[in-house]
């Protein structure tokens, strides 16, 4: 690694973790009613309660929280759902873009509801500005506010003693919109236009080129699957090129809470990638920053809220630990190259470079895919599908391990608690004293709960991942044989079941079979893990402080941020290994034995 890659990534992480106190700080003021920004907005809050007809003072149970969790997200999902539909005869629509199909509207419905925004579809062709605003960026903004009322609620069950309420799940949910993600999402759109991400409601542009060019492209049947001749080969058509469509829309305010939200989804095909979406080195660093900076500055409010920041910081250094080895395995493995490339004359000392725009180079498209699928954000500036097998592994992996390691805003940190919860259990069994966690007893009902949270994905995961190897609707849609084929089918179900987002794209999913069962293991996979997280702060809430004793496990030591990394990556090594090893180990195997 050369030391302007290294700068490039002590950069990325001394700003990271510096803002993780101040924000940090911020968002616990928040959610206790005692910032200024609550006290200046407080007529604003007032105001949605009044018209809305919530009383801000009436405090929920558990059953009533994730209720009203669950309700709101329904309402979103259907939302989304019809305005997709409707979007052809509905205002907005500068290029006249048809009603989206329904089993693509379904599957989009629960990806952008659900914080995950896995797109099947290309974004500047199917959907119009209006769906693009007031559907999917209204999403990103309650869908993140959804998940980061979750762990203030889990925060309140160990704070509190004999009680049996949580807070008040509109108070939670307006307070994360209005005074940190509408603020800071104002902010980074500025930041972004100024780098010249595009923002305007003018219809897309046709543009001459300076020299036309042709090229042969692959024919398509009516699926949308490459027609072969008779020997197996390519059937393909010679295109010639005089003109480009340049897709213009409101992007820089998307982009902007797409990231801060872990949402994640483009406004353009390519995501990230793309130049109006992400045009320079600064924006790039801002956007990569956006995608975590919340969800590690959530450590800090957790600590803070609790009473004792040491707390936070352990939860954040595990979360650190494992994301800097990981990420040091995807920049070496890419710079590594492919051995392969020297049969055909190209020397692979320059690393591998396919899929990746030159603009960012190796170090930064490496460390955004560690970061994306380290949260539950899922927006990419390289393609994933061209990565080394072992390139493209961390990712993978980093996404099934529950996507804890800083994971999406609110998600990751009550994913991470829900570890910790397990790894007292596991050290309480050890000195044969029941568990205890931040003063609270975890007892039987903890324990199901969490291992509800823990399971839930990997069902989802291999589960899905089977059934679509098995029959031929999933089958078809790969167009990479063997190995690597698996790898994008294991990876599709991974993204969903994780709430991420990304894609191996060389999978084909926009289909009726992928849209259904994608869309199904993104709904479970959020909804079965946020309210059995619930009922944990509900039992907790309920319970008396236990003062620690002589065998209460300390858990602000490095001793237990030791423990918390090894739990987190035995679960995920014991379940997903045998999956990896049909995937990407046994195609690096292949690529190494190439030579």
């Amino acid at each position: 690694m050369t030391a302007n890659g290294l700068l490039q990534i002590c950069g990325y992480l001394g700003v990271l973790l510096a803002l993780a106190k101040p924000l940090g700080s911020y968002m616990a003021a928040v959610y206790e009613g005692r910032s200024a920004t609550v006290r200046v907005l407080a007529s604003v809050e007032r105001f949605i309660y009044r018209i809305t007809g919530i009383d801000p003072e009436a405090e929920m149970r558990w059953t009533g929280y994730a209720s009203a969790f669950l309700v709101f997200n329904l309402l979103g999902v259907l939302a989304v759902y019809a305005l997709q539909r409707c979007q052809g005869f509905l205002p907005l629509n500068p290029q006249g873009l048809p009603a989206v199909a329904p089993d693509s509207a379904f599957n989009t419905a629960i990806s952008f509801a659900t914080n995950t925004n896995w797109q099947g579809y290309g974004g500047e062709m199917t959907l119009s500005h209006l769906t693009q605003m007031l559907g999917l960026t209204v999403q990103n903004f309650v869908s993140a506010a959804s998940g980061m009322a979750v762990p203030v609620a889990l925060i309140r069950g160990f704070v509190r003693r004999n009680a049996d309420t949580l807070g008040n799940f509109w108070v939670d949910l307006t307070r994360s919109i209005l005074h940190i993600l509408l603020p800071l999402s104002f902010l980074l759109a500025l930041l972004l236009i100024g780098q010249g991400v595009v923002q305007t409601f003018e219809p897309y542009r046709n543009v001459t080129l300076v020299e036309a060019t042709g090229y042969d492209r692959p024919k398509q049947d009516e699926g949308g699957h490459p027609l072969v001749d008779a020997d197996g080969n390519p059937v393909t058509e010679h295109v010639t090129v005089s003109e480009q469509t340049l897709a213009l829309g409101p992007a820089a305010s998307q982009v902007a809470i797409k990231q801060l939200g872990t949402n994640g989804g483009g406004f353009f095909s390519v995501n990230s990638a793309h130049p109006f979406e992400n045009p320079t080195p600064f924006s790039n660093f801002l956007e990569m920053l956006a995608i975590l900076v919340i969800s590690g500055a959530l450590c800090h409010t957790f600590g803070v809220m609790v009473g004792d920041t040491r707390q936070g910081w352990v939860i954040l250094a595990a979360m650190t630990l494992i994301f800097v080895p990981l990420l040091f395995v995807t920049v070496l493995c890419e710079q590594g190259g492919n051995p392969a490339f020297a049969a055909l004359g190209v020397d692979p000392a320059g690393g591998n470079m396919e899929g990746k725009e030159t603009r960012f180079g190796i170090v930064n498209s490496a460390l955004w895919a560690t970061a994306t699928t380290a949260a539950s954000n899922g927006s990419v500036n390289a393609m994933h599908d061209s990565f080394t097998p072992l390139g493209g592994l961390v990712p993978m992996w980093l996404m099934q391990l529950g996507e804890v390691v800083f994971g999406g805003v609110g998600s990751g940190l009550y994913g991470m608690l829900v570890f910790a919860i397990v790894a007292v259990f596991v050290a309480g069994l050890m000195i044969g004293r029941t568990p205890e966690y931040l003063g609270k007893k975890i007892e039987a009902y903890e324990m199901k709960m969490a291992a509800i949270v823990i399971l839930v994905p990997p069902l989802m995961v291999l589960g899905g991942t089977a059934v679509a190897v098995m029959l031929d609707a999933g089958k078809s849609s790969v167009f990479n044989p063997g190995a690597h084929g698996f790898s994008e089918i294991l990876y599709a179900f991974s993204s969903a079941g994780n709430n991420n987002g990304s894609a191996f794209a060389g999978l084909a999913a926009n289909t009726p079979f992928y849209n259904l069962m994608l869309g199904l293991a993104m709904w479970f996979s959020r909804y079965w893990l946020a309210v059995p997280v619930l009922a944990i702060a509900g039992a907790l809430a309920a319970k008396n402080y236990v003062p620690p004793g002589a065998g209460t496990l300390p858990t602000h030591t490095p001793m237990f941020v030791g423990l918390l990394v090894g739990v987190v990556i035995i679960v995920g090594a014991l379940t997903f290994i045998p999956a990896l090893a049909l995937g990407p180990i046994v195609e690096h195997l292949m690529m190494i034995g190439a030579r």
